[in-house]
């Protein structure tokens, strides 16, 4: 059964849990005690989360560190929201903290949660709904009380930044009506008109000092947040210190951490302003230069976070010379086992000259033992014939027969003999073959120097070679040998 299991390497098992995990616990809450919580040199937090029964890792990265609403300490209770991981370097599994929340309020964080999940699925907090803060406004609208110290540190930075009109709409920030008075005066600014006897402002601030969540809880009521979520004005938010949210952060068009942060984000620096102006063209030759280097560096580090295409090319290249050298060597090798097959199979042939003369020597060997078996059977019927001594007209014609049998056959004998290459070597004939055996019969076939082997009657055979065409010794017209009585008649003749 377990030859059908796929086989994985560590990594890809790691992997695919660390994407099963990811994949399933993208967005999870965790309420726990925080307990050995660290601060790397990085700016990454490490931590971890346990209760009375297990313990989970934490970590929060630096860009999330910097907007978590609460500090993380030893010993605090706290609600964690973030995505569960797998550190597969160590085999384990963690949370990657995106915000820590104080779970110490009790009914109230509850209350806000639930108000912070239902608003936000109205799309309240949708980024497409907040609208750019003005460079340089007109007139600013401050909604907050005209008796703290809230309002003067924002006229104060604002007089040192760049003066504007300011307009003060002042309410409660705190305790009953306080909820209110806020939307009320976001809705009023928004209902002034621009030709009006007020002149309508270009951006609002919403701001108050810091509180408890109690204090602040006015800023999380469900009629404040729609009101800043209606203006058609772009709305700074301003409540509390850095480490304090509430919900009208999340429906305000820009988040400033404090008051006097809020009035720095309303305008620009008058000096800056005019030191941009007098100094225009110099500075514009230096963007450009700035541009160029910028991109040169942005284009060097993407170059350096590319791998070297040689990098990539190099297994291609190493697997193209084996193969290449593996193709060379394949046409030497294919001949060599086809030499080598054609040699085995050239052992057990035989050559045809060989083949001829084995069939000839065969042949001579079978026409003298016909011959000579032909002689001694019709000795023996004749001395057999003789002895009987029969003087019957019947017998000696059989005896007549079986002679002319015998001379026939005799005949026959030396027509076969006659026809054997042999025969033909007897005649004065010779057969030339090369240094393989094989038979030369064309004078284009022999080349100066080459070596021949000539075959005469008897099986005598020399070797010779061959010299050049027309250098050979002129050899003189013999005649023409008589007739011999003894030579086998042709073919012809037998019949």
């Amino acid at each position: 059964m377990t030859g059908n299991i796929q086989e994985l390497s560590v990594s890809e098992l790691s992997n695919a849990l660390k994407r099963t995990v990811e994949d399933a616990y993208s967005y999870v809450r965790v309420r726990g005690e925080i307990s050995g919580f660290k601060r790397a040199a990085s700016g990454h937090l490490y931590m971890a989360l346990k209760d009375q029964d297990a313990v989970l890792d934490a970590v929060c990265w630096r860009g999330s560190a910097s907007k978590l609403m609460a500090r993380p300490e030893d010993g605090l209770e706290v609600i964690a929201t973030g995505r569960l991981t797998t550190y597969p370097g160590r085999s384990k599994y963690q949370i990657v903290i995106e915000q820590i929340e104080l779970a110490g309020e009790g009914a109230l964080l509850k209350l806000l949660e639930e108000r912070k999940r239902r608003l936000a699925e109205e799309g309240l907090f949708d980024p497409d709904r907040k609208k750019p803060i003005p460079f340089l406004p007109q007139v600013i609208g401050v909604v907050t009380s005209p008796t703290g110290a809230v309002i003067r540190d924002i006229l104060h930075r604002l007089a040192d930044r760049f003066p504007r009109h300011v307009l003060l709409w002042p309410v409660l920030v705190q305790g009953e009506g306080a909820a209110a008075q806020v939307a009320a005066a976001i809705d009023g600014f928004n209902r002034l008109t621009p030709d009006g006897p007020i002149p309508r402002p270009d951006v609002l601030i919403v701001a108050r000092g810091g509180g408890s969540l109690e204090d602040l809880w006015g800023f999380n009521e469900e009629i404040v947040v729609r009101a800043a979520a209606a203006s058609t004005i772009p709305l700074i938010s301003a409540v509390g210190h850095e480490t304090d949210t509430t919900l009208i952060d999340f429906a305000s068009d820009r988040r400033a951490p404090t008051p006097t942060a809020a009035a720095e984000m309303a305008v620009p620096v008058r000096a800056d302003l005019l030191a941009d102006l007098v100094g225009f063209e110099q500075r514009l030759i230096s963007a450009g230069a700035r541009g160029l280097e910028n991109r040169s560096r942005y284009l060097e580090g993407l170059a350096r976070g590319l791998p070297q295409p040689r990098r990539l090319m190099e297994p291609a290249m190493q697997r193209l010379d084996d193969l290449s050298e593996r193709l060379s060597q394949a046409p030497a090798r294919i001949l060599r086992e086809k030499a080598d097959r054609l040699d085995a199979r050239a052992g057990r042939l035989r050559s045809p000259s060989d083949q001829i003369r084995r069939a000839s020597d065969g042949l001579s060997d079978l026409t003298g033992r016909l011959d000579r078996a032909a002689r001694y059977g019709v000795d023996r019927e004749q001395r057999r014939f003789t002895d009987l001594r029969v003087g019957d007209r019947s017998l000696t014609a059989m005896v007549r027969r079986l002679k002319q049998d015998g001379e026939r056959l005799a005949r026959f004998g030396q027509a076969v003999e006659a026809l054997s290459y042999r025969g033909t070597l007897k005649r004065g004939y010779a057969v030339v073959r090369d240094t393989d055996g094989a038979l030369v019969t064309q004078a284009d076939g022999i080349s100066a120097g080459m070596a021949l082997e000539i075959e005469f009657a008897e099986d005598k055979r020399i070797s010779v070679l061959a010299g050049e065409a027309g250098t050979g010794r002129k050899s003189s017209p013999r005649k023409k040998p008589a007739a011999d009585p003894k030579t086998p008649p042709k073919q012809q003749d037998l019949f």
